[in-house]
């Protein structure tokens, strides 16, 4: 079944699978999808998996998007009259599955819905209709009957605070709705082409995942006392089948060496109001980029009001987002017991949540100030309804409290190496470049001078950039970007603009004079040439990432001019 929307003109296709026995996957395929959630850039559209499970009684596990409305609703009463379904189990209420519950509801009247706690408290904001009920916790069963016993596995903050996974025992699935997933839509319903893949499986594990690493390992040590767990049944992208215990051990691994991390930041917020979820996982995107460790506490999910002091006390910044001004008497309590417990070394941001019933930021702000504590980036105010470079702004400023929370660190690694090892590995050159990358509303630029050209066919360079550079989230697989080489002689001036440390979300090329490449970037028309390239690969350099591109188009102003060059007397740092 296919569907081109007349206002965006997006692909959007269903697929129906029987993945295991009485067991179908209803996949909608959001073929032209570029943006999601945090607005991280998506190279390859996304999927929405929803689940139909029958034994003597019939669950649905999730719905979908609401841009999929009718082809979702037309797709299921295909396969069950919408009446018969006696249980819908609601992995998590983020809208992108849970977008068409309220119209399940009214196919399926006496149906009853299955969640977490919180799920069923933010299901009653949502559908204002009144429902069948049933609240679930860890280890809880439901026998659907012919075998299908599911198992309910509490998952919290996977990324949203009322997660649950579900097993069923018979076939071995777990349904895991965000965790492990990726987006990556493609008409293959498996994992079976791992390379293909895995770029973006871990790309998603960056974005969603990794400021959640404790919550992981959570996870995954409850899936450890499950039996043998033949598939994964994710939300977005393909299901796993032929590489589980490879993907859920790369989760493992990277979640181990974020939960290691020696600084940690804690980042408050409230979700289910404005835009206040997706604003905190931009900011704890752009922290983990630092190496610094994220915990993410959803002050309306109720929390013990004990853990939340020595979280607090523990932590090296915090992060706080505003709760409405008429907000419940236990987040005012959270929200005292945070000003309560800080100390005078962290460093703290405050962001607006775009609610309409925001505090106010510049009392709190000046409460922490009077504290002691040193604002990391200015407070973020919210005006309109956030864009990408709303979203951009806070990965960014995230980016800067995890540089000011690690200085003392940084300074110590710059004294680390030996003098005479220092000194050789100083003496290594380099040309003099700028990146310009834009994607969509966002535009970036960085100085670099570890690139180098690395194939003949194709013609290819590679770049070294910093994890924690801001350009970094526009230098994916697939995105396209310049590569301005500065002349020799004449690169003083824009060496010194792009070498300034930029405010978060701060235009990179005011006063600059540029052009606009065919892929969008900006060329620097003050450069001495530039080239237009894609990001094939990247690989892991420690605190770089070594990424490898093609160049297709480029030009040199000056024919006998030379490229700059970058000396440098040491080692270990620019």
């Amino acid at each position: 079944m296919v569907a081109l929307t007349e206002r965006t003109k997006k692909r959007l296709t269903m697929q129906t699978v029987e993945i295991a026995p009485d067991t179908t996957a209803i996949r909608s395929l959001d073929w032209d999808r570029d943006r999601f959630d945090i607005e991280f850039g998506l190279q390859n559209g996304t999927t929405y998996n929803s689940f139909l499970i029958r034994g003597e009684q019939t669950a649905l596990v999730d719905t979908s998007h609401e841009k999929f409305r009718q082809l979702f609703l037309d797709t299921l009463k295909g396969l069950i009259n919408p009446a018969e379904i006696d249980y819908l189990i609601i992995s998590h209420t983020e809208p992108d599955h849970s977008g068409l519950v309220k119209d399940v509801l009214q196919l399926a009247p006496d149906v009853t819905v299955v969640g977490s706690k919180v799920a069923i408290q933010f299901l009653e904001n949502l559908v204002h209709t009144p429902f069948k009920r049933q609240i679930v916790k860890n280890g809880d069963r439901l026998d659907l009957g012919n075998g299908h016993e599911l198992e309910f596995v509490i998952a919290p903050n996977l990324h949203w605070p009322d997660t649950i996974f579900s097993f069923d025992h018979k076939t071995q699935t777990l349904f895991t709705c965000d965790a492990f997933g990726m987006h990556y839509c493609s008409d293959s319903t498996f994992d079976e082409d791992l390379k293909t893949i895995e770029a973006d499986f871990e790309y998603y594990y960056e974005c969603l995942m990794a400021p959640n690493a404790r919550s992981v390992l959570s996870a995954l040590k409850r899936m450890d006392e499950l039996k043998k767990i033949s598939m994964i049944a994710t939300g977005h992208g393909p299901l796993l089948y032929h590489n589980v215990d490879e993907l859920t051990g790369r989760y493992r691994s990277w979640s181990k060496t974020q939960a290691k991390a020696e600084t940690t930041v804690g980042v408050f917020y409230v979700s289910d109001y404005g835009y206040s979820d997706r604003l905190a996982q931009a900011i704890a995107s752009g922290i983990t980029k630092t190496g610094v460790g994220v915990e993410m506490v959803d002050l309306r999910a109720g929390v013990d009001l004990q853990e939340l002091r020595e979280l607090v006390g523990r932590c090296a910044g915090i992060v706080v987002g505003i709760p409405p001004a008429s907000s419940a008497a236990s987040m005012q309590s959270a929200l005292s017991t945070i000003i309560g417990s800080v100390n005078e070394k962290q460093a703290v941001g405050i962001f607006e949540s775009g609610g309409g019933d925001d505090e106010p930021i510049d009392p709190l702000l000046s409460k922490f100030r009077n504290l002691g504590l040193t604002p990391a980036f200015p407070g973020i105010r919210i005006k309109e309804t956030p864009g990408e470079g709303t979203y951009k702004l806070c990965e960014e400023a995230g980016t800067d409290l995890g540089q000011w929370v690690t200085r003392d660190r940084s300074i110590k690694a710059m004294k680390s190496l030996g003098a005479d090892l220092d000194k050789a590995l100083g003496r290594i050159s380099g040309g003099l470049y700028i990146i310009t990358a834009k994607k969509g509303d966002v535009s970036s630029a960085m100085l670099a001078s570890w690139v180098n050209q690395a194939s003949f066919r194709p013609l290819g360079i590679s770049i070294a950039v910093a994890k924690d550079r801001a350009i970094e989230s526009l230098m994916q697989v697939g995105d396209k970007f310049v590569l301005n080489a500065l002349e020799e002689g004449n690169y003083q001036r824009l060496m010194k603009h792009f070498l300034k440390r930029f405010a978060p979300g701060a235009d990179r090329f005011e006063g600059v004079r540029t052009q606009p490449a065919e892929n969008g970037a900006p060329i620097l028309a003050d450069a001495l040439a530039y080239m237009e390239c894609e990001v094939i690969s990247r690989m892991d350099g420690g605190d770089h990432w070594i990424v490898y591109s093609t160049v297709y188009a480029g030009r040199v102003s000056k024919p006998d001019a030379l490229t700059a060059v970058h000396h440098r007397k040491v080692g270990n740092h620019y």
